[in-house]
């Protein structure tokens, strides 16, 4: 009896906790995760595995059969090595010194050269793996300094994306300009969906607004909170795509007066998640679209694996 490719690595995966010492095992090839569909690349944000310890996401990426991951930063660092947050202190606690000291770690640490040196490692397991690290996520506040801005971008480089995406505000995009600038490396706007904060990337001419400060400044569209602000993912996917790094995928449904839209499993709520993946396979834009699990269900990795059969299926035309 035969067996696909798929029963193989299933048969693998099960058995590999009692396999021989790697020395003694015969060489074998491993077939590399694909989740490209129809010439539409589905991807994966690590914050979909946020429940899981930073060693266990690349096994888990690699389990799924997806081969482009956006890495969110604190799980860069985490895997490189970055000293260890302190227990926080508890409201209106005096001065913490292990958080002083925490603090100081962190900045010696991101200054270091060898720092660098392990985002180069770091990159290597993900190309070993057969995995494009291909995004970079670096969330920016309002507290944020020029030396971290500085550093986000140093980091981007020695793990070698093509480009960074953020949550951040239209004050910090204006901050990130010249930065974007001096490294030539594309800076991309995570939206959100609240239209009536000015500060927030959830209407159109928002993210206008802050394309304009720089031709390294895009769009890191995030379909279900654009849906739930009441905008057209689709009209302006077609408008912008030269100026759209990558796309999150998310199902939402629309905000309500004094009520934010929820997030629910995919094709429960209004977001045109399908119609979206469609006109990415009929025009074959390059950019990515990420699966990002936001919705109560059971283990990440289940669900992950749902939402990517989801995306599968819109693709290959599978009612």
């Amino acid at each position: 009896m035969s067996i696909t490719r798929r029963e193989f690595a299933k048969i693998a995966a099960a058995t590999a906790a009692a396999a021989l010492p790697l020395a003694a095992q015969p060489r074998r090839s491993v077939a590399k995760p694909n989740s490209r569909f129809a010439g539409v690349q589905i991807g994966i944000i690590s914050y979909s595995l946020r429940e899981m310890a930073a060693p266990e996401i690349l096994p888990a990426i690699t389990k799924l059969g997806i081969n482009e991951v956006e890495l969110m930063s604190n799980h860069a660092e985490a895997l490189a090595g970055a000293p260890a947050a302190p227990p926080r202190a508890a409201a209106g606690a005096a001065a913490n010194p292990a958080q002083d000291k925490y603090r100081q770690d962190t900045a010696a640490w991101r200054s270091s050269l060898e720092t660098m040196n392990k985002y180069h490692d770091l990159r290597k397991q993900f190309d070993d793996a057969g995995i494009n690290l291909g995004i970079l996520c670096y969330n920016m506040n309002g507290a944020i300094t020029d030396e971290e801005i500085d550093y986000a971008f140093r980091m981007a480089q020695a793990l070698g994306v093509r480009s960074m995406s953020s949550s951040s505000t239209v004050t910090i995009a204006k901050r990130v300009a010249p930065f974007a600038d001096k490294y030539k490396m594309i800076w991309a706007g995570h939206g959100h969906d609240d239209v009536n904060d000015p500060e927030q990337f959830a209407k159109p001419e928002t993210f206008e607004k802050i394309m304009s400060f720089s031709p390294f400044i895009a769009v890191n569209l995030d379909i279900g909170h654009f849906t739930a602000a009441g905008y057209d993912a689709v009209n302006f996917i077609r408008r912008y795509h030269d100026k759209i790094t990558n796309l999150h995928l998310k199902d939402r449904t629309r905000n309500l007066t004094g009520a934010r839209g929820g997030n629910l499993r995919w094709g429960d709520g209004e977001t045109p998640i399908r119609e979206v993946l469609q006109l990415l396979r009929r025009e074959q834009y390059p950019f990515p679209a990420n699966i990002e699990y936001e919705y109560q269900g059971t283990d990440p990795v289940i669900e992950v694996a749902k939402c990517l059969q989801y995306a599968k299926d819109a693709l290959l035309g599978i009612a």
